[in-house]
């Protein structure tokens, strides 16, 4: 194994090259004048950003005229397509369904605005039919946006062929090019479209910086106003340091075009033909021969992308569906070309660059193969952690913890197609949406019987097996009941971790039971690709004390037990962001039983309770409103937060499940313009074993509040209260 780690992310990104750097190095230490100013200073700034306008030009086959500077391919992008649209009073644009979300996001937006949009289908290669663009002509088409190679899999549209099209009918016609200059030869005279986006940081330039060619004679609409920079197209004092940057990389490019493109057809098919040796059932997504020459999108059977990247720590790869986490969004890409899920879940988007090396290549071609090895047999030794002897077992799950729930509104539709068979001892069933199922047995004793599992929310054994535990009895302390015994449930991978790690979680999970006073006393396992642990458990109860999430009253007052940011910190632990305090601190959270909460609590008169776990406080909250004439007013400032969750937040560490409950939150909250962003995604952070949120009669809240912090649960706090509303809601403000 290499001590240097091999990039082959370059589709994602690329390194500066070394003359680049060396070309920027004056902007950035002398020459700081404004480019528009008449004076030497700002003089040699405009010479500088007009000779990189040339280099571009000359790169693209283009008039220097023809450039505009932008801050990079997105902006390009939004550029071109609504600097189009707004030349049209509505109309019809055309673009397939695996462009890149700057193009497909800026579609869906004008959509909205009453523009109406086809989405093209594409082949199993990734390819554009363009008699499908014939086909999907309309009297209103305005413009026609395909992207010149795709960023995926590589495969290079007819481009020309679709130009030639809208041309034919007096349409506008784009292309997406930033994938595709730098790395193969892109001239606009041969493709033939109106306008194309470049972005820098795709060949070897800084980030930051882009291009949009607009052909002469074609008219767009600014997406900034101000003075009259880059021809009044794109206003803004010019980012000379890294237009200059660009410049360079282009003209290197032009200059080495035809090595450049030789080197990365070499690398690329010896990339592909040593794994192919080496690993006979890998198979290549995309087409083999119009595509571009460096990037390699591959299926390895029979594992998770994620996984096989997660024991190549010397390898940057991107997997074929992006990790959140707590979810997976598979490619849309690899989606759109007809594959599976299982196909997609195993892909992995191999992209060289030509700062790469032969021995790099080799050497990846060895450590790829000998990973693939290992996990689809029982080498367990080579897919150890480098830093442990013990697996860390976030690398084989895609999710973590509840965060990996079935999205709540999902679930909601599945649920009301469902209904049980009706019975005078069912108290509480499914359908209510309730913690756990009620049974009466007789007029004094109820059992109440949960079940939850899920996949390894940390590394540690142990530990998992513990939050594990933790949380799903918290759904019996939910219902107001005392748990009498428990089950295990476990699906573990035992053809890639040891056995020794499934007998760690069991006792992790028995530490906590007897915490508990309860026994495990028995369980069911099976073989899985992932990891994942729970707990069945039964509890007894009074027929007449049960707890529901439902029952809350105008008036309540909200109390929160336990501190929520459990699934940023979590996914920022997963990321290795967190310090040993931190981290230390999350598992105390996740393990502490919510037993000590229920016993205070049943002095006290309860209308409603729920546990807060993976659909976030505002989604549970939300259950125990909906369908009542009662809303809740929550202020944010009084819901209790584990410290450094705001700062991993805004380092974008958020699980997908978040995001998730974000969306079906949509229509049920009402947001004070004092609530930042941060604050919606706080409040609507999955949790995993987090604290029990009480709706009791505000007379009854500050003692209920001081004996529950009297007893070690400190951070309990009224964080709202509940108002008559006539229709259910949540009111948040700061």
């Amino acid at each position: 194994m290499t001590e240097q780690p091999i990039y082959l992310d370059h589709n994602a990104s690329t390194p500066l090259l070394p003359e680049v750097v060396e070309s920027m190095l004056p902007y950035l230490k002398n020459h700081f004048g404004n480019p528009s100013s008449t004076h030497s200073f700002g003089q040699a700034n405009k010479k500088a950003v007009e000779d990189a306008r040339i280099k571009v030009a000359e790169l693209i086959g283009a008039n220097p005229e023809e450039i505009i500077f932008t801050s990079g391919g997105s902006e390009s992008n939004n550029l071109a397509i609504k600097g189009v649209a707004e030349q049209h009073d509505g109309g019809h644009i055309i673009t397939s369904s695996i462009e890149h979300p700057a193009v497909l996001e800026v579609c869906r937006y004008l959509e909205t605005k009453g523009y109406t949009v086809t989405y093209l289908e594409v082949d199993k290669f990734a390819r554009v039919d363009p008699e499908t663009v014939r086909k999907s002509l309309r009297p209103d088409t305005i413009l026609i946006t395909i992207m010149l190679a795709n960023n995926e899999v590589g495969t290079i549209q007819p481009i020309r062929a679709i130009a030639d099209i809208a041309h034919h009918n007096n349409i506008v016609v784009h292309t997406d090019a930033a994938q595709a200059v730098g790395k193969i030869r892109v001239n606009i005279r041969d493709l033939g479209v109106d306008l194309m986006s470049v972005a820098g940081h795709k060949m070897n330039a800084p980030k930051g910086i882009g291009a949009l060619y607009i052909r002469n004679g074609v008219h767009i609409s600014p997406l900034i106003h101000g003075a009259g920079h880059e021809h009044g197209i794109r206003p803004g004092t010019e980012n000379v340091l890294e237009i200059v940057g660009l410049g360079k990389a282009a003209e290197l490019f032009r200059k080495n075009e035809t090595g450049i493109i030789s080197q990365l057809n070499k690398y690329g098919k010896q990339f592909w033909t040593g794994l192919k040796n080496a690993l006979p059932n890998i198979d290549l997504n995309g087409s083999p021969d119009e595509k571009l020459p460096n990037t390699v999108n591959i299926y390895f059977p029979g594992i998770d992308a994620n996984t096989l990247l997660d024991n190549l720590p010397q390898i940057a790869a991107s997997a074929g569906a992006a990790c959140h986490a707590d979810s997976v969004e598979p490619s849309h890409v690899l989606k759109a070309m007809g594959f599976s899920n299982e196909r997609i879940l195993g892909s992995v988007r191999f992209s060289l660059g030509r700062t790469n090396r032969e021995s790099e290549i080799q050497a990846a071609i060895e450590q790829i193969s000998q990973a693939y090895k290992a996990l689809t047999s029982h080498q367990l030794k080579e897919i150890k952690s480098l830093d442990s002897e013990t697996p860390r077992l976030t690398q084989y799950t895609h999710g973590l913890g509840c965060a990996c729930k079935i999205r709540p509104r999902n679930l909601e539709k599945i649920l009301q197609n469902i209904r049980t068979l009706p019975s005078e001892f069912t108290q509480v069933g499914f359908e209510s949406f309730d913690d756990a199922a009620v049974y009466r047995l007789n007029e004094n004793l109820s059992i109440v019987s949960t079940v939850d599992f899920f996949t390894p929310i940390v590394d540690n054994p142990t530990d998992f097996g513990r939050i594990a535990a933790a949380n799903s009895l918290s759904d019996i302390y939910a219902m107001g009941a005392r748990p009498l015994f428990a089950l295990n449930i476990a699906a573990f991978p035992e053809k890639r971790l040891p056995l020794s790690v499934l007998e760690n979680i069991l006792r992790g999970a028995r530490e906590i039971t007897e915490k508990a006073g309860i026994p495990i006393i028995g369980g069911h396992t099976i073989e899985d690709n992932e990891p994942k642990f729970g707990l069945a458990v039964t509890g007894r109860i009074h027929p007449e004390q049960i707890w529901h999430n439902r029952g809350a009253l105008p008036g309540d007052a909200l109390i929160l037990t336990k501190p929520i940011g459990l699934g940023i910190l979590s996914t920022a632990l997963k990321r290795n962001l967190l310090d040993e305090t931190a981290k230390q601190n999350i598992i105390a959270i996740m393990t502490e039983l919510n037993s000590t909460a229920a016993d205070i609590a049943r002095n006290f008169d309860i209308h409603a309770c729920t546990d807060v776990t993976g659909f976030g406080l505002l989604g549970h909250l939300w259950e125990m409103l909906k369908s009542d004439n009662i809303a809740a007013e929550i202020h944010f400032s009084s819901v209790p937060i584990i410290p450094g969750t705001e700062q991993m937040a805004r380092r974008n560490s958020i699980p997908g499940g978040t995001d998730a409950n974000l969306d079906f939150l949509l229509g049920k909250v009402s947001w004070s313009n004092r609530v930042t962003e941060i604050m919606k995604i706080i409040l609507a952070d999955a949790q995993t074993s987090g604290g029990l949120l009480f709706a009791v009669p505000e007379t009854s809240a500050d003692a209920f509040i001081e004996k529950l912090r009297q007893s070690g649960i400190s951070a309990a706090n009224q964080i709202g209260i509940i108002i008559k509303s006539e229709k259910p809601g949540i009111i948040i403000d700061n």
